[in-house]
């Protein structure tokens, strides 16, 4: 790329050190910038984006209708969301602001990104965005805020899908450190020797290729929250180093003898046994005692009971939304078959199933034949819906006994909490009040 704007190499070392996205491009909108925080952010590398167009790199929803360039006069931040390469959807704020030159002249662009955190909000049955109201669920909401405000290394294990990832995010959400950043490591995804540079940074020369100094992920997460996910499958090489830091608090870079403090809470997660690792000689013993300071373990979704039907009915609502459907509901043969399923990938999986189910439904039932195809390979079991919630019209004259019946068991369940009621039924809280006064209950 004939790029013919100089900056200083102090400023552009500086600029890696922001825990904020900046990104420079230049007047026809290519980038010629982008700092570590944002590369890490993106989800690749730096040198696969320069002199691609801004809304190439991005992808951000108001590029197109809302692009900055339109309201840099105003001065003002706009907030959007952005698609990582890692497919995972980002809400962002974003502000931008000329470059000129001596004279006056605008020469490029800088642009800020900054990711928005989700409200905070704790409620009965509800902590940030996980929802749960089995005892399970609700004894983890009441630790959580608690560990929370303490420093403590945090080890949380849980089958795949069973929300870690949420798990540690609420849990910096809720921490002091909720202003600094929340960088997020899965131990897995990289080799030996590139997972190393990338989570204690390298120097210039280090090896071959390392033409500048590169802060690691630990070094990004100053002050701040690092999620290490997947972390019984970090090398044995890297578990003493690890082991290192969580013992006085300072990273050593590839090619540097001179140790850098960081302030770093360590959240890590795992899916695997750790204890039976520890046995074969894959995992540190030491390290699994530092970690295994608060251990929060979250349940799998076939042991959460009533929890299901709940989630079900929230991804409904928010894929409806979403998707802009108007699906009422299950059908009484779907919700029979979901409630009975054993959902082997937890809540990720019974999303994705909802997601397919409101994206193929024609009406204003979701049945069986909207479900997945590999669901029907599925052998259903007893149903986990007690007999009392299901009706069957197979007698007319009964139907309406069965139905009265089915509410009074509901708010019985509920302890008379109407709103509660209706989430059970799978109803709306007008519809259950329509069917209250029609039975005169």
């Amino acid at each position: 790329m004939n790029n013919k704007i100089n900056f200083d190499l102090d400023l552009l070392h500086l600029l890696d050190q922001i825990p904020h996205g900046i990104i420079i491009f230049d007047l026809e909108k290519r980038v010629i910038f982008l700092n570590t925080y944002l590369e890490v952010f993106l989800g690749t590398e730096r040198d696969k984006l320069l002199g691609k167009k801004c809304y190439q790199v991005l992808r951000s929803n108001c590029c197109l209708d809302r692009c900055l360039m339109k309201t840099i006069d105003k001065n003002e931040y706009q907030e959007a969301n952005l698609i990582n390469y890692y497919r995972e959807l980002k809400k962002i704020r974003q502000k931008i602001a000329p470059l000129v030159d001596k004279d006056g002249n605008i020469v490029a662009y800088l642009e800020s990104i900054e990711e928005l955190k989700e409200e905070e909000k704790l409620s009965q049955g509800e902590f940030s965005n996980i929802l749960g109201n089995c005892p399970k669920m609700k004894e983890l909401f009441a630790l959580v805020p608690i560990v929370a405000k303490t420093d403590s290394a945090i080890l949380i294990t849980g089958e795949t899908g069973t929300g870690k990832d949420l798990l540690a995010e609420a849990i910096h959400q809720h921490s002091f450190r909720k202003d600094g950043p929340f960088i997020k490591v899965n131990c897995g995804a990289l080799p030996e020797n590139l997972l190393e540079s990338e989570l204690f940074g390298y120097k210039k020369g280090a090896f071959t290729g390392a033409t500048t100094d590169k802060p690691g992920w630990f070094k990004l997460a100053h002050k701040g929250t690092i999620f290490l996910t997947e972390i019984g499958d970090l090398p044995l090489s890297l578990q003493v180093k690890l082991l290192s830091f969580l013992d006085d608090q300072v990273i050593y870079p590839l090619g540097s003898t001179r140790g850098i403090e960081v302030d770093v809470r360590v959240i890590a997660a795992t899916h695997r046994d750790l204890r039976q690792m520890i046995k074969e000689k894959k995992f540190r013993e030491d390290l699994f005692f530092r970690l295994n300071v608060v251990r929060l373990a979250l349940p799998p979704l076939r042991e959460r009971g009533e929890d299901i039907k709940e989630l079900l009915y929230y991804f409904l609502n928010f894929y409806n939304k979403k998707l802009q459907k108007k699906i009422k509901e299950f059908s009484l043969d779907a919700l029979r078959f979901l409630l009975s399923y054993r959902y082997p990938g937890n809540v990720r999986e019974l999303r994705n199933i909802v997601e397919y189910s409101v994206a193929v439904c024609m009406q204003e039932k979701i049945g069986l034949e909207d479900l997945p195809a590999y669901l029907k390979e599925y052998t259903a079991v007893t149903p986990q819906i007690e007999k009392k919630e299901v009706f069957s019209p197979e007698k007319e004259d009964n139907f309406q006994d069965l139905e009265k019946n089915m509410i009074l068991e509901a708010l019985k369940q509920c302890r008379g909490k109407k709103s509660e009621a209706a989430k059970y039924l799978g109803w709306s809280r007008s519809k259950l009040w329509r069917k209250m006064k029609f039975y005169r209950i």
